[in-house]
């Protein structure tokens, strides 16, 4: 330990405990007859008419608060004297993903094709990545959104997998929407992008560095073939350049590029963060409470609360202390969602406890009642579950004129269309097919209902698994409404 850096993270508590070495001297003085009497009696005639009695305690009561308030006054100003560097710094680089899906990427000199090639290896990247956020973009003319930022490798990869060259509609190489993407989905936090392609529109080059400018966002490029345009757009980014190995050579350069840029970025956050020592101090605070606990002095009382605090009910509705927003807040950190939902006075984390609880009847009423982007969002998000896909889609809206930078709400926007116009078509393709006879194998009236329950993701990136259209069509309509909404 190096005391050398010292210092306070609250020093303004540090005047209590100039409080606290006053007050013996306070307390002395307030005890003092002669100087009271001072104004009264002669001064000479004071030792003669009073009788001072010997005090056989020298520590008294007075003097215990005092040490209590010095030393938690010390420990509320946060003494520190070395930064905060945790042991291990856990794989939690966040990492966007954008793959080109220009018609070039079918080129077979990288068998068995480039686009083939980058999904093989995808997979293997998400693989490597589990537990990290991961993120989805492709792109072509235009750039667009395919998974928000997940930890779920198979959904993931489902995606991946499904994409081709056919996708997106309008030729190019839009890696300034790509960038445009990837920054409204970090929100100024550290991120890096990782550019899967095979060349670049040198029309672009020259702007990216103003997409880029005050973004704590990292490109890499990782190359497909052998296009001059390749080394301009590294250029134009201030991008590492790797290439497609057959080996791990290239996911072993990505991982370590994003690492090093997060933990760079973490490092400066935390530049000024420095580990709290006070809760050292609770220890001998402790003791000296229990010291209080004597015949005759007036702080007994501090056993009381110590003995209350340890003998504290641990569940949250029977601990008389918490309001029931702070109730709710305990049964919400420990996963116990129908109760904080019937505990939460909040509007807003009453619905999101009953949103987690899978009581979308209770969320659906407490979401209506908000007119906020995040109320509106979770709504649509109740209706597509429901499969009224016009109150969804009016939701979604609702919440991008509240929020018009709100990704989410924006793809799940896309999500709702592309479903309406599926489950349309469905309907209008099914063949309406009569049965030869009906026939009932028990008596009217005898027969028993029974109520099945199922169980219900409270994930919401699971619940787009079970999707009756398969991703490549979604992907299809999602990005063609997206290009007719970006057209003038």
């Amino acid at each position: 330990m190096d005391f050398t850096d010292l210092h306070f993270l609250r020093p303004a508590w540090l005047l209590l405990a100039l409080f606290g070495a006053l007050l013996p001297l306070i307390w002395r003085r307030s005890r003092d007859l002669q100087r009271r009497l001072r104004s009264t009696i002669a001064a000479h005639l004071l030792p003669h008419l009073l009788l001072t009695p010997t005090d056989a305690h020298r520590l008294r009561p007075v003097h215990l608060v005092s040490a209590l308030l010095m030393l938690g006054a010390i420990a509320a100003a946060g003494p520190t004297w070395e930064q905060d560097h945790p042991d291990f710094l856990e794989n939690r680089a966040p990492l966007i993903v954008a793959l080109d899906l220009s018609p070039s990427m079918d080129t077979a000199d990288v068998p068995p094709t480039r686009l083939t090639a980058a999904k093989h290896k995808l997979h293997d990247l998400i693989q490597r990545r589990k537990g990290a956020r991961t993120a989805l973009l492709v792109y072509a003319g235009s750039a667009h959104l395919v998974l928000p930022p997940t930890d779920d490798p198979a959904l993931l990869d489902s995606f991946i997998q499904a994409l081709a060259t056919d996708l997106i509609t309008s030729p190019g190489k839009d890696v300034a929407g790509v960038i445009d993407q990837a920054k409204r989905l970090l929100q100024q936090a550290p991120g890096t992008l990782l550019l899967i392609t095979d060349g670049a529109d040198t029309a672009q080059l020259p702007t990216l560095k103003q997409h880029l400018a005050d973004s704590p966002l990292q490109v890499l490029v990782l190359a497909l073939g052998s296009s001059p345009t390749l080394k301009a757009l590294a250029s134009a980014t201030d991008a590492p350049l790797g290439s497609l190995t057959l080996n791990d050579d290239d996911l072993d350069w990505i991982e370590l590029h994003a690492q090093a840029h997060f933990q760079n970025a973490d490092e400066q956050q935390r530049l000024l963060q420095w580990k709290d020592a006070g809760y050292w101090l609770c220890w001998p605070l402790l003791l000296m409470a229990l010291f209080s606990v004597r015949r005759g002095w007036s702080l007994n009382w501090t056993a009381i609360v110590l003995l209350g605090v340890l003998l504290a009910p641990p569940q949250a509705e029977a601990n008389p202390f918490l309001t029931p927003d702070q109730q709710g807040r305990w049964a919400f950190e420990h996963h116990h969602y129908p109760e904080a939902a019937a505990r939460f006075v909040d509007p807003y984390w009453k619905g999101i406890a009953a949103y987690n609880a899978a009581d979308y009847d209770l969320a659906q009423a407490t979401f209506a009642a908000l007119d906020t982007p995040q109320a509106a969002f979770y709504l649509g998000n109740i209706h597509v579950r429901r499969f009224r896909f016009d109150e969804a889609i009016a939701a979604y809206q609702h919440a991008l004129q509240q929020q018009p930078v709100f990704p989410q709400a924006s793809a799940n926007l896309a999500l709702a269309l592309a479903l309406k116009k599926d489950t349309e078509s469905a309907e209008k393709n099914t063949p309406e097919v009569k049965p030869d006879a009906i026939k009932f194998d028990k008596a009217p009236g005898k027969g028993q209902s029974k109520a099945i329950q199922t169980e219900q993701a409270n994930n919401d990136a699971l619940w787009l698994q079970n999707l009756t259209t398969s991703p490549a069509n979604f992907l299809r309509r999602k990005f063609s409404l997206q290009e007719q909404d970006a057209r003038p």
